[in-house]
């Protein structure tokens, strides 16, 4: 009981006699500093002592328990509880220390403190480093301990905990040949937050390689925390209203939620990146290229795992299976998403008994048009499909598969013909349709010659009576 409360590093003591006495120090009171017989207490002076000296732990009345507040705020350590010792304790970030770079392990993460670090490893015995150096284990960062959901300072009770969730974790270290194989070289936390709610999930993901034994072996080790809130709202910009931008990013969704279209993304070193992906943007054909390691799970794995893992390593962790028709589709309305088409591989190769018929590129086609005014035509996607090229792969003799994603975009608008001039009119009337409108103007000719007429026989007739 007192091992597990006290603050200070305690050890047990043989003095002669057989007997066990137990040595504490006092900081603030010097003259306790020495071995001291315990005091018998009786049955009936253990309420007086009680009363004198009950608490909740020992430590001195000087010294107080460390006080939290109701929820976390930004740069508070986050802390974690292991089950197995029921101690508290806070989320670690290493970093570097000294002109070396050296990683120290002390360094609490912040809530909210979304940042990436790195550090060196320096390991004089990497043999026997490999597997007791916990910051070399996967294991040793979700393993035996949750986190806590907000600060507490009572006994913690299940639902203030949550579990980290490691993503594909990789087996633990192992020497192979002077080799020192799986080794942590990056880690990724994931938490999701939810305002003074504190902490809702947690996840891990892992980047190992191997290192040789040698005299100076080192190793650069990457951390990075990334916190994000979810919201109900669309937290995705549009990539157009209505229709699609060129060069805006393809919305795609998987059980609801909204994501952007992501495809293969490859290390300096040539092998595919587990945790960056190229964001597909809507009108530009790309391709891209890596290598991806199945030395760890080719020694106690069949052709389905191999295949399950290249699928996933291809169309990402969360998978794809709706495509957005236009740049502002909404998630609630089913009509303006469309399925993609999925074209897997088969299991078997034919003509080989030890091969595994595994996919090896992944095409994106993608058929698109415009629809609207010629003034202002918006584009709009008609299909999508996920095409697989598979390959058979010599099992379990090969370690890498290199894999490659091609993107297509095909415009398939058709536009109407052109006009060649201005409009003509073409009449077709019957052929007396203005008969009404010349028959009035004869009559009114006729009317007007009599009138002449009359008035010139009236001049004559005037003209000869006056003479």
């Amino acid at each position: 009981m007192f091992r597990s409360n006290t603050p200070y590093p305690t050890d047990t003591i043989a003095v002669p006699g057989g007997h066990d006495l137990l040595f504490c120090v006092q900081l603030d009171d010097s003259k306790l500093n020495y071995f001291q017989q315990p005091q018998d207490i009786k049955e009936s002076d253990f309420l007086k002592f009680v009363e004198k000296y009950g608490r909740y732990s020992f430590l001195a009345p000087s010294q107080v328990q460390p006080s939290f507040s109701a929820f976390y705020r930004a740069g508070d350590p986050i802390l974690i509880y292991f089950d197995s010792s029921s101690a508290l304790s806070t989320l670690r970030q290493p970093v570097k220390m000294g002109a070396n770079g050296l990683c120290v392990d002390g360094n609490p993460a912040g809530f909210l403190d979304s940042k990436s670090t790195s550090c060196t490893r320096i390991f004089a015995n990497l043999s026997k480093s490999c597997t007791t150096d916990p910051s070399l284990d996967a294991a040793s960062y979700y393993r035996d301990f949750t986190v806590l959901k907000v600060p507490i300072s009572d006994a913690v009770v299940q639902s203030m905990k949550v579990r980290v969730t490691a993503v594909a974790p990789p087996e633990a270290p192992h020497m192979k040949e002077n080799t020192c194989n799986n080794v942590v070289s990056e880690v990724i936390y994931e938490i999701e937050c939810s305002g003074t709610r504190g902490i809702q999930s947690v996840s891990v993901r892992f980047k190992v390689s191997n290192i040789s034994v040698n005299s100076g072996s080192s190793l650069q080790q990457h951390f990075t925390l990334h916190f994000w809130t979810k919201t109900l709202s669309h937290v995705l910009p549009r990539s157009g209203n209505p229709g699609y931008i060129t060069g805006a990013p393809l919305l795609i969704a998987n059980s609801g939620a909204v994501q952007h279209m992501s495809i293969l993304r490859s290390e300096g070193d040539g092998s595919c990146s587990q945790f960056l992906r190229h964001t597909v943007q809507f009108g530009r054909n790309m391709r891209t290229g890596c290598n991806l390691s199945l030395s760890p799970i080719l020694e106690e794995s069949n052709c389905s795992d191999i295949q399950r893992k290249l699928y996933r390593a291809l169309q990402g962790m969360n998978g794809v299976e709706n495509l957005a028709i236009t740049g502002s589709a909404r998630s609630t309305q089913a009509e303006e998403w469309m399925t993609i088409l999925v074209q897997n591989c088969s299991v078997q190769a034919a003509n080989c008994t030890s091969c595994c018929m595994v996919p090896v590129t992944l095409e994106i086609q993608i058929l698109w048009t415009k629809v609207g005014l010629l003034s202002n035509p918006q584009a709009q996607i008609l299909s999508a499909r996920y095409f697989y090229q598979c390959h058979p792969l010599k099992f379990p003799s090969t370690s890498t598969v290199p894999l490659t994603t091609v993107v297509t975009f095909t415009d398939l608008t058709e536009w109407p013909e052109p006009p060649r001039g201005q409009p003509q009119m073409h009449w077709k009337l019957p052929f007396d349709i203005f008969f009404p409108f010349k028959a009035a103007l004869n009559l009114e000719r006729s009317y007007r010659g009599d009138l002449a007429g009359c008035f010139l026989l009236i001049l004559i007739m005037t003209s000869i009576l006056c003479f």
